[in-house]
């Protein structure tokens, strides 16, 4: 059972701050809160006490990321056959971050982001096949729903998939909102079932959620201040960072 967080001032402002931090980078690009917070925190919590606080910013956060893009009933249309595949995926892996010990998912997860990162710098553009999206799109849900079972991370396949689509910078950080929020919800889910979100767990998460919010609309704020090509290389940039962090947690 998760022990409530200290009220120690100085504890406060270093979970505040990462927080503040973790919503500026996922504003920018469109990813990275879960990673960058749960890493930081881990420095002066338990791992599962970061990922509780993570459960009302991860939800409000890709609800706002969905919901300020410009075409909600476009990209829903587009990607729903994705997001079935997630649900199902999720469901389907339930139990495997559990059985998940020595960190390969995890590994596996950062050394795919790290070369994905690494084409997307070199400027190489993947695109889905014409006719290919209608029978893709649940296979890649269905992969990145058990990816996100296994290891907590929504990022495979789901964000190269994305990315391949061709849509521009809000789209596709739109795009990637309602991914995660999907993903996050079928997590919760298994959550609530299994015990570990109470009500004091959602009210400590809930504070964390203000300088989320805060760091995301700075980061959104910057994003759309930039050009497209700049957004390119933060996106990418960004995937390469998210990759390495993995891949160092997963080797100790």
């Amino acid at each position: 059972m998760l022990q409530p967080l200290s009220t120690d001032p100085s504890l406060l402002l270093f979970i505040a701050a990462t927080f503040l931090l973790a919503g500026f980078v996922k504003g920018v690009i469109g990813l990275g809160l879960p990673t960058i917070a749960v890493g930081v925190l881990g420095v002066v919590m338990a791992p599962a006490q970061a990922a509780a606080l993570l459960a009302v910013p991860n939800l409000v956060t890709n609800g706002w990321q969905l919901a300020t893009g410009p075409s909600l009933r476009r990209v829903l249309s587009r990607l729903w056959p994705m997001l079935a595949g997630i649900a199902a995926g999720t469901w389907l892996g339930a139990g495997l971050i559990e059985q998940q010990k020595n960190g390969s998912a995890t590994l596996w997860l950062g050394l795919a982001l790290v070369l994905y990162g690494l084409v997307g710098l070199k400027a190489a553009k993947l695109r889905v096949p014409a006719g290919a999206e209608a029978w893709l799109a649940p296979l890649v849900g269905l992969a990145t729903g058990v990816a996100t079972a296994a290891t907590g991370v929504f990022v495979l396949p789901a964000v190269p998939y994305l990315q391949a689509l061709g849509l521009d910078k809000d789209e596709l950080v739109q795009a990637l909102g309602l991914s995660f929020l999907v993903s996050t919800l079928a997590l919760s889910v298994g959550l609530l079932e299994a015990g570990v979100l109470d009500a004091r767990v959602a009210l400590q998460s809930g504070l964390a959620l203000l300088p989320a919010l805060a760091g995301m609309a700075a980061g959104a704020a910057l994003r759309a201040r930039i050009s497209a090509a700049t957004f390119r290389l933060c996106f990418f940039a960004g995937l390469l960072a998210l990759g390495g962090y993995l891949v160092l947690r997963a080797t100790g």
